[in-house]
């Protein structure tokens, strides 16, 4: 089976059909910092068998063990070639559907498929088996079950009444392949939901299963490249190259890469060393109910895939450094629409160093974060990504603190990021910097999106997570952030700050200090002069450490050194965009300041390669 173009799979394809349209023109011999227009997500392909060093093993899907697999006439089975492949091998798939799953190799193997079939792991197991009850309910005895409860950090007096407890078991239930949502007992099945007795193994269902695919979950995970020894081998610390296959309703997790993860600060040096070169490519991973991947290691690629109908997280990146995630879709994460586990479709966690997400689709994220650095990364790169749908940015904003939020980019309790290039249209929060220090933050266009940079007096001691705070920078150091050259549009029905920059009271006297060293050349719009808050500000010397702007030049008179080249243009009713409907963001040269800016610093040249001055994502050709 060939596999889809990305817009024939993905949630509200016409508007993104025509999204993909109207990015189809770079400027000519240049290379600039944004969104690509594609194609992302898994690509058509016709894989070459690879040359390797080692053997190759094929395998189908009604493979026969005897079979040696080095032959494809006689195919062998995906379980007997990852116990006998080593770094150096290659194992080939054929089309179709493999029901399998608690893989565990410890070697650097290729794993893809063959030519442009499309091989297909399921964690899950059909059931045949069904008894009506007669009142609307079917039952059928199920002996592969994944009760499970809450980490212990879950706060349930807090989220008990949101999130019932069986949302934290871990078994999913499919019908003809709609994902049902789990209930609390047979009173509340019907033909969206299933519950499960544990203590009886019996699985309910409210459709009538005649003439019906019905899976239930059958394996917690597809592959674990593990850091023991096993199959008789011992590790060789070389990741896998995994090319071409999807991975479908597992249990916990599709994919998991071990490794060691820190327990507090640490040196780079001791960790990510495990398992290196991981490479995901033009993979599909869905429905999981945890995480798509808990991946770890250094070098790690992940490119072209799609990501997405996941639960707590889709990708989980730990303890890893020179990582790139490139060109994938993540959308639709959390859809058990658990609360207090702090979701996010990315997930960048502990002391990751140097992780680049250049040129990713982010979208349909209303119950979760997009991108999340999160405790102790150090020099991240966020650019050219496109952000769109994350949290829920019509409802009102607290204004006494910026949580809870769902943000498309989130640098939490970390050192040092680049943010450029990056479109963020209609999420919660466009960004938000969190105790964190250096971010620097260029050349973005925000749609109804609010940029948010704050900081407050958390640290370890006492902390509910204990030493995660201790990973990033001291309370007097979260500081140093730019923010310049971005531009930042509000519609007629956006009522919200553009710019949020905060502290509690309880810091006012000690941390006098503006959170940014640079503030300038940026251009506000709103549509409409509906809301009278343009800039919310701290630190300011009054009861709640905070002050509001209306406009610029109340910010210029009290922090001159801020906003001498930026601009705000208040109840702005003509066009500025070549198209807001086709989400085309490129400025008209008929607006004013369509080629304002400053120049780009000599740091970010690296990431901005022209010479032409812009504010936003996009040069004016």
């Amino acid at each position: 089976m060939k596999k889809k173009n990305f817009i024939g799979i993905i949630s509200n394809s016409k508007i993104y059909l025509l999204f993909f349209l109207t990015f189809t023109c770079i400027l000519k011999n240049e290379t600039i910092s944004q969104p690509s227009g594609g194609p992302y997500g898994p690509i058509y392909q016709v894989y070459d068998i690879p040359k390797v060093s080692g053997k190759i093993y094929f395998v189908s899907p009604d493979g026969i063990p005897e079979n040696s697999g080095e032959s494809i006439s006689e195919p062998t089975t995906i379980e007997k070639a990852i116990s006998k492949a080593k770094t150096g091998d290659a194992i080939i798939l054929r089309g179709g559907v493999y029901r399998t799953g608690n893989l565990v190799f410890n070697q650097g193997i290729i794993i893809q498929s063959y030519k442009d079939e499309q091989p297909v792991f399921k964690g899950t197991y059909v059931a045949t088996d069904w008894k009506s009850l007669g009142n609307g309910l079917w039952i059928t005895k199920w002996d592969r079950l994944f009760p499970s409860k809450p980490a212990d950090w879950w706060m349930r007096d807090r989220e008990g009444k949101k999130t019932p407890l069986h949302r934290f078991n871990n078994d999913m239930v499919f019908v003809n392949g709609k994902f049902l949502q789990s209930a609390g007992w047979e009173g509340e099945v019907d033909e969206n939901s299933y519950y499960i007795d544990y203590d009886r193994g019996v699985v309910y269902i409210g459709t009538d299963p005649t003439n019906k695919l019905v899976e239930i979950t059958a394996f917690d995970a597809a592959l674990i490249r593990t850091t023991k020894e096993v199959n008789g081998m011992k590790p060789d610390k070389k990741g896998p190259k995994i090319k071409g296959i999807t991975f479908t309703q597992y249990a916990y997790r599709a994919l998991e890469v071990e490794g060691t993860e820190p327990e507090g600060p640490a040196d780079e040096k001791t960790f990510g060393k495990d398992v290196v070169g991981t490479l995901i490519e033009n993979c599909t991973i869905t429905f999981c109910s945890r995480v798509a991947g808990y991946i770890r290691g250094d070098s790690l690629v992940i490119r072209h895939c799609k990501v997405s109908d996941t639960s707590t997280e889709g990708i989980y990146i730990i303890s890893s450094n020179d990582v790139l995630l490139e060109k994938n879709i993540f959308t639709r994460n959390n859809i058990e629409r658990i609360t207090g586990y702090y979701p996010a479709a990315v997930k960048i966690f502990n002391q990751c160093h140097r992780v680049t997400c250049n040129d990713n689709l982010v979208i349909d994220l209303p119950y979760s974060n997009g991108i999340w650095y999160d405790v102790g990364n150090v020099d991240g790169v966020f650019i050219n990504n496109w952000i769109e749908n994350v949290g829920n940015n019509r409802t009102e904003l607290n204004i006494n603190q910026p949580w809870p939020s769902d943000n498309g980019f989130f640098f939490e309790i970390s050192k040092g990021a680049i943010c450029a290039g990056n479109v963020f249209v209609n999420c919660d929060h466009g960004i938000w910097v969190l105790n964190s220090s250096n971010v620097k933050v260029y050349n973005n266009t925000f749609i109804n999106s609010t940029a948010c940079i704050s900081r407050n007096a958390r640290v370890a001691a006492g902390d509910h997570f204990g030493w995660h705070a201790s990973t990033g920078p001291d309370i007097d150091k979260r500081e140093g952030h730019e923010f310049v050259n971005n531009l930042l549009y509000a519609d007629a029905d956006f009522k919200r700050p553009l710019l949020y920059v905060w502290q509690p009271a309880q810091l006012c006297d000690k941390l006098i200090k503006p959170q940014l060293n640079i503030l300038d050349y940026n251009y506000y719009v709103r549509q409409s002069n509906n809301y009278d808050i343009l800039i919310l500000w701290s630190p300011f010397k009054n009861e709640k450490c905070q002050s509001s702007f209306k406009n610029l030049e109340d910010l210029k008179n009290l922090y001159p050194q801020f906003a001498k080249n930026s601009k705000y243009y208040a109840d702005y009713d003509k066009p500025i965009f070549k198209s807001f409907e086709l989400h085309d963001f490129h400025l008209l040269k008929s607006f004013a300041d369509s080629t304002s800016g400053s120049k780009v610093p000599e740091f970010m040249k690296k990431f901005i390669k022209t010479k032409k001055s812009y504010i936003g994502a996009y040069p004016v050709d």
